[in-house]
């Protein structure tokens, strides 16, 4: 396992603004984490915010410079990085000393780590110059965490002009973010997730520092989120005839995670990562020769030797023991901590009512929905002030919501331009037409909940950190969407990041004393409750492939489970009384996924 970082857990991206500055908190201490950058009106406000809190000067980038987004993310990202390697040089230069960041930085390395081993020894000696020489050494460690950031590929929608003419592609909301990061002077990665954009992958050619300099380095990297091994091997491919290395593969639970869920078709985590495990060698390998070939065709720099290509994971780990058998078993490279994080202040954006709330909340308060206007599952949390704010405008007979940023207007069907499907406007029509489809009072019911669960994301998802810092809000639409992953109904209260990385390593347990299965097991039961979900909407009307893909969903979970079983006798750290458990919720689980009846064709003669 490769370890180029001092801690083996990053901080995935959450929202639109949960972690939009968690590189700000969290880089100097050596923790990676990741920032949304599709959202440019955000960006600014978050640049004007920084600015001023640094004292740096600000003046804003107008609507009307054409390329105002890019120009957004390419200052913020600069600003988030000088901030971030003062902050650090900073700490550099402590004094060792009770409550000072320097010993907050090596007490939080995990147990393991060489650099942490020495800091101890350097504690116990007495004061002389051989305790000098090892502060000195000690400095000369710390290194900052990675400043990543994230682009949902599907979030690619036509802008613009003013007088209402489309501008060209590259303008494009995704688009424009690619460039912006790749403008910055950051030495990082972009994260590409919710599946491939031919259109954005080709377009990262245009930028020389995604591809190799004349020693064989890159300055910015490519890093995909995956649900499976085939997802990997496609994309991957796709980039690599274009001359692009991938340098990190990041494996997601298709439901055991947070914000918009992509359920595979019964995939595991395990037998997906096991797949990884086993060809990731070959893998890298084949990717190196393609890329290289489309390298020296082009006459640019080629690899002289392997660059290096990670596989992390991420969803619904919750235990140390669960964390380090993920490292060990299937080599991986970090363990993503996202939604506990939530209730870190210190680390992630969260308002105080939306923290109180997740603080204080019951499992059956975090769901599986279809609230995301893209039409994909999305992560709820029914108590947040935007759940509430949609069932009381349905309820005033207003509903939807205004939309003013638009950037997930692909609906087309009462427009030839985009509409947002949680829009007011988009609501409206699709109601009216439904009042005239003659439906039963139970249909009519069923089909109006299906239009109204649809809420605003662009200002739910960024409202949060506008509230928790007494930024303006614009048009006073301050309500929040959360969107935590269902692990987190297993902890409870407000930590500090020590605690929760206390916890991530083994020092602490902060789980709270609801009974929690295994990883593994957890996973099983949301695909459990998916298939079923999803074979009973079908029960009425279903074709010969929604079958094939139901019966080819019900093998996978089998073989999974049956994996499982197998797969007992390596987990390490548990005890006797743990890996009974864990059978027992294997079993338990054979007999739910045998008890699930799929809907069969009917025939029509």
């Amino acid at each position: 396992m490769i370890k180029s970082f001092p801690h083996t857990f990053h901080i995935p991206v959450m929202g639109l603004g949960y972690t939009i500055d968690t590189p700000v908190k969290v880089a100097p201490f050596g923790i990676s984490s990741v920032i949304s950058i599709i959202e440019d009106n955000l960006v600014e406000q978050m640049r004007k915010f920084y600015c001023e809190k640094e004292s740096e000067a600000y003046s804003r980038i107008e609507d009307t410079d054409i390329d105002h987004r890019a120009k957004r993310i390419t200052s913020y990202l600069n600003l988030i990085n000088r901030i971030v390697h003062r902050d650090t040089e900073k700490l550099k230069s402590e004094p060792f000393e009770t409550g000072i960041n320097i010993n907050k930085y090596f007490k939080m390395l995990p147990e393991d780590s060489e650099v942490k081993a020495a800091y101890l020894k350097m504690m116990k000696l007495q004061e002389g110059s051989e305790k000098k020489r090892l502060q000195e050494q000690l400095r000369e460690k710390i290194v900052p965490g990675k400043i990543d950031v994230n682009i949902m590929t599907k979030c690619d929608r036509i802008n613009y002009s003013h007088d209402g003419k489309p501008l060209p592609v590259e303008y494009a909301d995704a688009m424009a973010a690619l460039r912006g990061f790749a403008q910055s002077d950051l030495t990082s990665s972009v994260v590409f997730s919710a599946g491939m954009n031919p259109r954005l992958y080709s377009y990262c050619e245009s930028f020389s520092d995604f591809l190799p300099d004349e020693k064989g380095c890159l300055k910015k990297k490519l890093i995909l989120k995956v649900s499976d091994y085939r997802s990997a091997y496609i994309q991957g491919k796709f980039l690599a005839k274009k001359g692009l290395w991938v340098s990190e593969f990041r494996v997601e639970s298709g439901l055991n995670c947070g914000g918009h869920a992509f359920p595979t078709d019964g995939l595991l985590m395990g037998p997906i990562l096991e797949e990884f495990k086993e060809k990731r060698k070959d893998l890298a390998d084949e990717l190196l020769t393609i890329c290289n070939s489309s390298l020296a065709e082009k006459g640019k720099t080629i690899f002289s030797e392997l660059p290096v290509q990670k596989v992390t994971a991420q969803g619904g780990v919750g235990t140390a023991n669960e964390h380090q058998f993920l490292l060990e078993y299937y080599n991986l490279n970090s363990i993503g901590w996202g939604s506990p994080f939530l209730l870190v202040p210190e680390a992630v954006n969260v308002d105080e009512e939306t923290l109180d709330q997740l603080s204080h909340a019951k499992k059956e308060d975090y769901y599986l929905s279809n609230a995301s206007p893209l039409g994909i599952p999305f992560n709820n949390f029914r108590e947040s002030s935007s759940e509430k704010q949609r069932v009381e405008r349905f309820e005033k007979n207003r509903p939807g919501s205004p939309c003013y940023k638009k950037y997930l207007a692909f609906n087309t069907e009462f427009s030839s331009e985009p509409i947002c499907s949680a829009s007011r406007e988009y609501q409206n029509l699709k109601l009216k037409q439904l009042g005239l489809e003659n439906l039963s009072p139970e249909q009519l019911k069923k089909e109006t909940q299906q239009i109204i669960e649809k809420d605003c994301l662009c200002e739910g998802l960024a409202a949060s950190v506008l509230v928790k810092n007494s930024i303006p809000v614009p048009h006073h639409l301050s309500a929040v969407s959360v969107c935590p992953g269902p692990n987190l109904a297993y902890f409870s209260g407000k930590f500090s990041l020590e605690e929760m990385i206390s916890h991530i390593y083994g020092r602490k347990n902060i789980l709270n004393s609801l009974n929690r299965p295994q990883l593994f097991i957890n996973e099983i039961n949301l695909y459990l409750e998916y298939l079923k979900s999803e074979a009973e909407k079908s029960l009425k009307e279903i074709s010969a492939k929604k079958v094939k893909y139901f019966e080819e969903f019900k093998t996978n979970l089998s073989n999974g489970i049956q994996y499982y079983k197998d797969l007992v006798p390596q987990i390490k750290f548990e005890t006797e009384n743990y890996l009974n458990g864990f059978l027992s919720g294997l079993e338990a689980a054979e007999e739910m996924l045998s008890e699930i009846k799929l809907p069969i064709p009917v025939s029509v003669f």
